[in-house]
């Protein structure tokens, strides 16, 4: 068995959590002794594992069918998470959905990160009898490991003094990551420090996005995208970490946090039922006022810290186990064994 991994413009998504997720998918195949090629020119190969949906990829994976090869099609994106992102993007949410079914049935095996996308997709007319299953991007937990050390290097590396109360948010320049009510909320708790990690092209962000990115608050910070080494640092260092989301497919930041024993509040967003449980493993706030009020009952110990359980959440998600099932989802491909 040898794979072809292949993603369009991977330079370019590296920044994501597309780009994660790809990461994650090289290291489970290395896992489970899996032989693979990024090559498009290598042909040796019985599997073409395809995770974009652009044009070229559209091409790639017909070019393979045509030959015979078989087809696993990793369903990041669906048009319930392209709305709400850069500019237009809820005016062509409707041929974005049109041309995702069309690659997507491509798949003899579409893999999605979760239950709720999974439930998404089979809605999709055109993919109602397709076989879907359900696989974390997961994380490697042997790299998130909280130290003690990261509050001192993470208050230091942006000028915190270490009385602070941090708050820490992850995500491009888009309106669907809460980018928005993030910047509200520092305007709101001027007494606590918000920092945003991650970034994309301002040009293309909405006129919104725009004017939170560019307001100036003493206690808010936007490091830009950095490397994971520093979101393990952030996410072991801050006080609390909030995904004011309003859509995904996973989030693979809040199965970070939850390995770094890091308090977190996301949103009450459908994506997260069945797995984060509001007052378990994690807080969930419904809208600005309701994150206001979660976050000051966590910074002033009104609230206790989920943090022991929250890390059940990550070890479900290990790319140990995750690499189990990229591997059985392959045995199903080619031998029609159940994955």
């Amino acid at each position: 068995m040898k794979i072809l991994l292949y993603t369009e413009n991977e330079q370019l998504n590296r920044k994501s959590g597309l780009g994660k997720a790809i990461e994650h998918q090289k290291r489970a195949l290395e896992l489970e002794h899996i032989p693979y090629t990024t090559n498009l020119k290598d042909k040796d190969y019985d599997i073409l594992h395809i995770n974009t949906w652009f044009i070229k990829s559209y091409f790639v994976a017909r070019k393979a069918k045509r030959k015979g090869k078989k087809i696993v099609y990793h369903a990041h994106s669906t048009e319930e998470d392209y709305r709400n992102g850069f500019i237009l993007a809820n005016q062509t949410s409707k041929l974005i959905k049109w041309w995702l079914i069309k690659c997507y049935r491509l798949g003899d095996v579409i893999i999605t990160p979760t239950t709720y996308s999974k439930q998404l997709l089979e809605g999709y007319k055109g993919l109602e009898h397709k076989k879907i299953v359900a696989i974390s991007n997961g994380l490697e937990l042997d790299f998130f490991k909280p130290n003690p050390s990261y509050r001192d290097s993470f208050i230091k590396r942006y000028h915190f003094k270490p009385t602070d109360k941090i708050v820490v948010g992850i995500g491009l320049y888009i309106r669907r990551k809460g980018i928005v009510d993030f910047v509200e909320l520092a305007k709101r708790m001027p007494e606590y420090q918000f920092i945003w990690f991650g970034a994309s092209p301002l040009a293309a962000a909405t006129s919104d996005v725009k004017e939170a990115v560019n307001t100036k608050l003493p206690n808010l910070q936007f490091a830009g995208y950095v490397e994971q080494e520093f979101i393990r640092e952030a996410l072991g260092g801050c006080d609390v970490y909030i995904f004011p989301t309003f859509e995904e497919t996973e989030g693979i930041p809040i199965i970070e946090a939850c390995a770094m024993e890091c308090n977190a509040i996301v949103r009450d967003i459908p994506i997260f039922e069945g797995w984060l449980e509001d007052g378990v493993n994690v807080y969930k706030a419904k809208d600005v006022d309701a994150f206001e009020e979660k976050i000051r009952g966590v910074l002033t110990g009104r609230l206790p810290s989920l943090t022991k359980k929250a890390v059940l959440v990550a070890k479900e998600r290990d790319i140990r186990f995750v690499a189990k099932q990229l591997h059985a989802v392959y045995d199903l491909v080619l031998e029609k064994k159940d994955a």
